[in-house]
């Protein structure tokens, strides 16, 4: 480890707790959200602490749920990073491009999907790149539950916590497996 000259001050980034949601409804769902979250976790300035159980889910378009599509495998991690929000969701976007992700359809079946949930209990929707916390969030089961499994005492800001948020989520979340 180099150390400071005697004297000068070191400057310490202190980062962001950061909590993320990921969902694949095509292919290798666990393998591909397992990749994901290693390829996170393998990023500078970026620490994965915690990643939920798999919970399964079927597909939510925007007319509500539809069965005839794969269903979804949906995981939440908590991260610390040293990236701000626009940094750490490019480096999310880059991590679902290199496995596969094709954005061609709003709410499309898809091979990764990483979201933002929520960054430092920031809330902000004055850059229309990233709003905080995620604008759905407090009403879907699939981020609510796994995020639950880490942190049984979470709090997604501006709606309060996210056990009376769970409590209220309509949409079906099964358990699927143990941790990734």
């Amino acid at each position: 480890m180099n150390a400071a000259p005697l004297g000068k001050p070191v400057r310490m980034r202190v980062g962001s707790p950061a909590v993320l949601a990921f969902g694949s409804n095509l292919g290798d769902r666990a393998g591909t959200i397992r990749a994901a979250v290693d390829a996170l976790n393998a990023e500078a300035g970026v620490d994965v602490r915690a990643v939920s159980r798999l919970y399964e889910t079927p597909a939510l378009k925007p007319k509500g749920i539809d069965g005839d599509a794969p269903a979804y495998l949906n995981a939440v991690a908590l991260i610390h990073t040293l990236l701000d929000p626009l940094p750490l969701l490019e480096l999310v976007n880059a991590i679902e491009d290199g496995l596969g992700r094709v954005r061609e359809e709003r709410w499309g079946d898809r091979t990764i999907d990483i979201d933002i949930v929520d960054y430092g209990g920031i809330v902000s929707d004055d850059d229309p790149r990233i709003v905080l916390p995620h604008p759905r969030a407090h009403e879907r089961a699939f981020v609510l539950v796994p995020w639950l499994d880490v942190d049984p005492g979470a709090q997604l800001p501006g709606f309060g916590p996210v056990a009376e948020l769970a409590a209220r989520a309509i949409d079906p979340v099964r358990l699927w497996e143990e941790r990734p």
